[in-house]
This record gives structure tokens, C-alpha cells and sequence, in this order.
């Protein structure tokens, strides 16, 4: 079988961090609106606390922007990795190309993005220690099925490797 001319991989990496972004700030708004009982404008500014400080806080709609800046920075960094990866590794894209891969990749991904989020970066930004109470938990599972299935699934696709294992 012949695989279909590869993707540009820079249209592969945009379309995918749109993806993610997308899913990710619905999922983290109703989570942190419906399940919590927060606001739009405190998720995001608690976002935004992470790497400015408390003051994001009181910053209005200016941390608003900032927290969301950075959930793009961040949606854009973890689907540069994984689309960079997916090019490089024939391993990973014959994992990727049958559904049940693909589920199994995201399944594993999902968590190694929070673990490093949240023991390394978080932790860095703030000087706090990480915190393991139920909303840690939450997030450790969410990350499958609200970042890393749509990632993992629009990156093969923009690489055009679905369905083709090598």
C-alpha cells in the first residue's frame, strides 16, 4: 500500500494546536463554571497567576487576555511536541494509524501533559509545591479525553496517517 503524500508539517502543527486550544478552553471553561461554580474571567485569570502572579487577579479583563495567552502558548507548545514526534517516529505513526493506537497514545500523553504541567511548570512559575487534591486528579484524567484525543486524533489526520500504518 502506498501511503498519500505527507502534510505539510507546519499546517499540521497549526491545524492541530487549533484543535487542542479549541477543546481544551471549552472543556477547562465548563468545568471550572458548571462544576466548580467559578467564573470565565477567574479561570482565566488564575491562568494568567501562574506565571504573573496574584495581581492577575485583580487585573480584569488585561489577565483575562493573559490567561489565555498563555493557555495558547501552552496548547501550541504540547501540539508542537507531539506533531514533531508523530513526523519523526514511525513507531509512534504506526501506533497513531489504527484507532485503537491512537486511543492508547492520547490515553498516555494526557497524563505525562499534567504531570509536567503540574510538578514542573506550575511549580516553577510559582515556587509552590504541587497540591494533590481531587481538582489535581480531575485534571489528570480530563487531559484524555478534552486535550489529547483531539490532539492526537487532528495530528494524524493532518499528517494524513490515519488509516495507514507503515
Amino acid at each position: 500500500m502506498t501511503l498519500p503524500q505527507r502534510k505539510s508539517l507546519a499546517a499540521a502543527i497549526l491545524v492541530t494546536w487549533v484543535v487542542t486550544a479549541a477543546w481544551d478552553f471549552i472543556c477547562a471553561t465548563l468545568l471550572s463554571v458548571v462544576a466548580y461554580g467559578s467564573t470565565f474571567s477567574r479561570l482565566w485569570q488564575g491562568v494568567a497567576s501562574t506565571a504573573i502572579g496574584p495581581a492577575a487577579l485583580t487585573m480584569g479583563a488585561r489577565g483575562v487576555a493573559v490567561g489565555l495567552g498563555l493557555h495558547l502558548l501552552v496548547a501550541m507548545t504540547w501540539s508542537t511536541i507531539f506533531v514533531v514526534a508523530l513526523d519523526r517516529w514511525g513507531s509512534l505513526r504506526r501506533a497513531v494509524a489504527r484507532p485503537a493506537g491512537a486511543v492508547a497514545v492520547a490515553a498516555v500523553y494526557g497524563p505525562i501533559i499534567w504531570l509536567v504541567m503540574s510538578l514542573v511548570v506550575i511549580r516553577l512559575a510559582t515556587g509552590r509545591p504541587t497540591t494533590f487534591g481531587f481538582r489535581w486528579w480531575v485534571q489528570i484524567v480530563a487531559h484524555v479525553p478534552f486535550v489529547t484525543l483531539p490532539l492526537v486524533f487532528t495530528a494524524r489526520r493532518a499528517l494524513g496517517l490515519a488509516g495507514h500504518a507503515e
